[in-house]
């Protein structure tokens, strides 16, 4: 299976013990604070990663270092991604929990691209728009790419909303190119 699939997987598992806790936020969180420490930690992430070192030593220091603030749940969690070596998936099993509990809680992420950056107001207008198009709390992530001219791009999921300057601009271009002369322009005449 694919590295994606298996983190899917995984995710799914915990997240249908965090339903079950009713904590499946929180664990969400605790997920997130792994994936960091696995960031921002090289040497960590390395002694997790390696696959010279005895797993006995790996789940040992996972208890050392997350012992006391993971809920015992996402601690049996992590350990169980050692002795199955997926600890190098901890990072996208993160992400992939983070995605079930936005569908669980009615929240969808959102690629919006723009020509300029925007302010605060503009984000909160183009936030509450999508929510009511998506019928779902939308969760924008804006990209500036000066090339689209104006307007914007959306993405979500699988869908692309165009509403882009560029792309208006190549469609009267296309549809001028394709328009035919009149009777009696064409040789000259």
């Amino acid at each position: 299976m694919r590295g994606e699939t298996v983190a899917r997987k995984y995710a799914e598992t915990l997240f249908e013990l965090g339903v079950r806790a009713g904590r499946a936020e929180k664990y969400g969180e605790h997920l997130r604070e792994v994936s960091d420490l696995l960031d921002t930690q090289p040497k960590f992430r390395l002694f997790l990663e390696t696959p010279r070192i005895d797993d006995e030593d790996r789940k040992r220091l996972m208890r050392d270092v997350l012992g006391s603030s993971l809920p015992k749940d996402v601690m049996s969690f992590l350990l169980v991604t050692i002795d199955k070596r997926r600890q190098r998936l901890l990072r996208e099993i993160a992400t992939q929990y983070q995605l079930l509990v936005d569908e669980h809680l009615g929240r969808q992420h959102v690629e919006v691209t723009v020509a300029r950056p925007l302010g605060d107001d503009a984000r909160g207008m183009i936030a509450e728009r999508l929510s009511r198009v998506l019928g779902k709390e939308a969760i924008p992530h804006v990209r500036v790419k000066p090339d689209i001219i104006g307007g914007l791009v959306v993405r979500t999921g699988d869908t692309i909303y165009d509403g882009s300057v560029r792309r208006r601009l190549e469609g009267m271009r296309s549809r001028m190119l394709r328009a035919e002369l009149p009777a009696g322009v064409a040789g000259g005449q």
